[in-house]
Parts: C-alpha cells; structure tokens; sequence
C-alpha cells in the first residue's frame, strides 16, 4: 500500500470513529522549530556547550544536577522553559481539534512531552495526560511536602556555560525548586498532579470501551517507547485503530495505520482525503 492509499484509509477511519485520542513524543514539536534529541548528536547540535563538556541528554536530565549545583541544573530546564515559552504549536494541534468537532468525537491527548504545548495550542486541561510531568509546573527539590504549583518565574540562562543566573525557590522552605518532570534516575519527582491526569485519561477509555476509537499518535520514538507501548495498548482493542505518524519508525503490526513521515506532512496527507 503506497503513502497516499495509507493516508486515505486513515482518512476513513477517523471519520467512522466515536472517539480519538492523540497521542504524541517529541517528534510531534519538530513542526514547531523545536529540536529533534535523537541520538547524542541531535542532543548536541541543540546545545553545543554539553557536547564540550561529555554531558549527553540523560546527564543533562537529571536531578543530581540539581543537588550538586541548581544553577546548572535550571540551565538546561531553564533554557527549555523561555523556549517553549516562545514557541508557537504548528498548525497540526489544531487540525486535530477541527476534526474532532467536525465528526463529533471525544477527544483525550497522551504526551510525554513536558512543553505544554497543547494547552497553549487552546487543548482543555481536563483532557490532557501528560505521562512525564510538566515544565510549566514546579515542586520542591527534596521535597519537603507534596506542593506543586505553576513555574511563573522569570529564568535567565547563560547559554556559553548553560548556568541559570536566578534559581527558583521553593515557597515552602525557601531551597531550590526543580521541574514536576520525571527525569531519568529521579528520587523525587512528585507525581500527584500526573496521576489525576492518569485518572481521567482511564475514566475517558472506559467511557468508550465499546465505541470505535482512533489513536492518532506522532513523534513517538523507540528510545523512550512511553506513548507507543499506550498507544498499542489501546490498539489490541477490537474497536480500535491506531495510526502512527513517524519519519524513521513508523513500523506497526495488527492492521495499524503506518505513515512514514512528519506530523504536519502526515495531517496535511489525512486531511486531503477527509472531507470527500
């Protein structure tokens, strides 16, 4: 089957369904001018500084950096805030939200993408699960309780050393804060506020366990197979299809919907079909 026969049997499936989820990694901000992390290089090309210093994404994704030295630690988180803060959503998110209202259909996002940028794009709170936590949001370092509120500070970044020259504070005990991600190797990270998003994201697949549903899932990589492992959860249902929308592992078995490519270009080829 050639990419335009993909596209329109994807076409028809969205069209047929009763409710969507969208599902995306970080493949889905590429469109956006965010940069693509895949592999060590793609990591440094982003930010040279670590490539000098050996540190590769795991390293610099770590809350160790936060204990031994919190200004290097906010660099990174610190220059990836005032980014997303910066970035515009392709025009791919709100694609999605036109189609869901033009068939009808409930809507629920998956991401393990901490930017927020479906929020931004106009996506509801309520139907957001964000699986790895959010930049937009802080919590104590050690913790020192279970607090976790909006990241409204103002972090400006030396990119030549990547050191944050303010760090946020906790407003409880006054030492540092870090991001409510989930980092690699975390300890700490306080997971409330991911949970109540997990709670309504099941509530929402219970709800239409017995309607067709379409997973619409972008950029979701092999490196860190979150969102695909959920998307194929959600698959093996009989009333359920996914398409995967990947330029390098697009690969899906089971009578999915593989489309090799971006996420705009991947929309751009569904929407050519969806409205006959």
């Amino acid at each position: 089957m050639n990419l335009q026969d993909r596209f329109e049997k994807a076409a028809e499936t969205i069209r047929s369904a009763k409710a969507m989820v969208v599902s995306s990694g970080a493949g889905m901000g590429v469109d956006s001018g965010l940069p693509d992390f895949r592999g060590n290089q793609g990591f440094w090309n982003a930010y040279p500084m670590y490539e000098h210093l050996g540190i590769s994404f795991i390293d610099a994704a770590n809350p160790a950096n936060f204990e031994g030295d919190p200004a290097f630690g906010w660099g990174f988180y610190g220059h990836r805030t005032n980014l997303y803060r910066d970035t515009e959503p392709h025009r791919g998110f709100q694609m999605l939200q036109d189609w869901a209202a033009e068939f009808g259909q409930d809507s629920f996002v998956a991401t393990s993408n901490v930017d927020g940028q479906f929020q931004k794009a106009g996506y509801r709170e309520d139907q957001i699960l964000e699986v790895h936590g959010s930049i937009h949001h802080l919590q104590c370092l050690s913790p020192c309780s279970n607090a976790i509120w909006d990241n409204d500070e103002t972090i400006p970044v030396d990119f030549d050393n990547m050191r944050a020259q303010q760090v946020p504070q906790c407003r409880h005990c006054n030492r540092p804060a870090r991001p409510n991600i989930l980092m690699f190797g975390d300890y700490s990270w306080l997971p409330d506020r991911t949970r109540g998003q997990e709670m309504r994201f099941d509530s929402f697949l219970a709800q239409h366990q017995h309607e067709s549903i379409t997973v619409i899932e972008m950029g979701a990589g092999t490196a860190i197979p979150t969102i695909r492992y959920m998307s194929e959860r959600i698959g093996h249902r009989n009333n359920a299809t996914v398409i995967r929308i990947n330029p390098r592992e697009a690969h899906i078995s089971g009578g999915h919907i593989a489309l090799p490519c971006g996420a705009v270009e991947g929309l751009e080829g569904i929407e050519s079909f969806l409205y006959p």
